[in-house]
């Protein structure tokens, strides 16, 4: 009997209209686009301003734009898991909402929480349930309003972050395509760098944590990119190492799109060239959640069936982590 593996079958994405240049920002915070650019990669962001829309939009937008490209029917979907930083609500499933509102009437559903490698860890996770042989059909979205949790006088990070969600329905393949291996590791000592203080059962919401500020992303930098650089390019490198693989064989690296410095430490760490690093920074930022399945959405012209893909990200706790995936999409459907 052939082996199992989880593929990805489809893919949507959705970013909202509003641009935040870094020419807007200049106006607001005492920075500039020269600034951001040398030091992120970042030259807008995409906020979603509606009014009473939430992550779930972002979610279901992206969902219903892979259901109009690949005529999925999400009728037989098994499970929705979303992954986000940012839900709805507390306690209420955001994952839950986005199944009854795209129809995916028979799955059961669950948010997962680990900051920017949530969607790493959901595709992980997602695939077990394939490879267990008791479900087809699982669709992992990735989407976090960032907008939501920045305050836009700070500027450490309201430069950073955007708004924006993607998808994949992953479903069982025995032709050898699909998640081949992953390392996947967290660090709970690195929280204290970055967090949000308020809101939680530590810190419960207050009139005084609301007045300090306290429910909007707090970073240290300096120690959060010293982290970053180091773990996502060893997981990167011990994933190629594990497999037998050098750059040579990588058609593409699916950064989480933090910071270009990051991305581009770990591809030198790989030895890939700049024309195997998929790369979406400079137009939406930091979208937590959503930069790996937006990439796959911004890109899906150029993937071809076969091609050798490591996913890589790091996100606060810490978490971090990479996977190696052989795409199954042929581009000719």
């Amino acid at each position: 009997m052939s082996k199992v593996t989880a593929a990805i079958t489809a893919v949507g994405g959705y970013v909202p209209e509003f641009r935040l240049t870094n020419a807007l920002l200049e106006e607001m915070v005492d920075t500039t686009d020269e600034w951001i650019t040398t030091r992120t990669g970042i030259k807008e962001r995409r906020l979603l301003k509606e009014e009473g829309a939430g992550t779930s939009t972002l979610g279901i937008r992206a969902v219903d734009d892979m259901k109009s490209k690949f005529g999925v029917d999400v009728s037989d979907v098994d499970l929705v898991i979303c992954c986000t930083a940012t839900p709805d609500m507390p306690v209420a499933s955001t994952a839950a909402y986005i199944a009854t509102n795209i129809g995916a009437n028979n799955a059961f559903s669950y948010d997962l929480m680990a900051a920017c490698s949530g969607f790493l860890y959901g595709l992980s996770t997602g695939s077990k349930f394939i490879e267990s042989g008791r479900y087809k059909k699982v669709l992992v979205v990735g989407a976090d309003k960032m907008s939501s949790i920045i305050n836009y006088e700070d500027r450490t990070t309201c430069v950073i972050f955007g708004d924006g969600g993607g998808c994949v329905l992953l479903e069982p393949n025995t032709e050898g395509y699909g998640v081949q291996d992953e390392v996947l590791r967290s660090d709970g000592s690195g929280r204290q760098y970055l967090k949000i203080d308020a809101g939680g059962s530590i810190l419960p919401a207050s009139q005084e944590t609301v007045e300090l500020n306290k429910h909007f992303v707090y970073q240290e930098g300096q120690q959060v990119f010293k982290f970053a650089v180091t773990n996502m390019a060893d997981v990167s490198a011990q994933i190629l190492e594990r497999n037998n693989l050098t750059g040579e064989d990588v058609d593409w690296l699916v950064p989480h799109q933090a910071n270009l410095r990051i991305i581009n430490a770990t591809a030198n760490r790989m030895g890939l060239d700049d024309d195997k690093v998929m790369l979406n920074i400079q137009r939406y930022g930091n979208t937590t959640n959503g930069t790996l399945p937006l990439l796959l959405w911004d890109y899906l012209s150029k993937l071809k069936k076969g091609d050798n893909l490591v996913f890589a990200a790091f996100g606060g706790g810490f978490t971090w982590g990479s996977i190696y995936l052989k795409w199954a999409i042929d581009p000719k459907n």
